[in-house]
């Protein structure tokens, strides 16, 4: 498994965190920190999967 998958995710779950938090307490700043983080989470996660892929696809030939 590669890294970006699990930091990604991480980097998820914190930013999921951070935007309910701040959806709670009325902060947008905290809010809009916690989407901007989980939307990267999401894409890191994305590109370890690709790598993954790739990393299987080369096993294969």
């Amino acid at each position: 498994m590669d890294k970006n998958r699990t930091e990604g995710t991480k980097h998820e779950v914190k930013g999921a965190i951070k935007e309910v938090v701040g959806k709670v307490t009325g902060n947008k700043a905290k809010e809009a920190s916690g989407n901007i983080e989980k939307n990267a989470g999401k894409v890191q996660n994305a590109v370890g999967k690709a790598a993954d892929r790739a990393r299987d696809e080369a096993k294969k030939h």
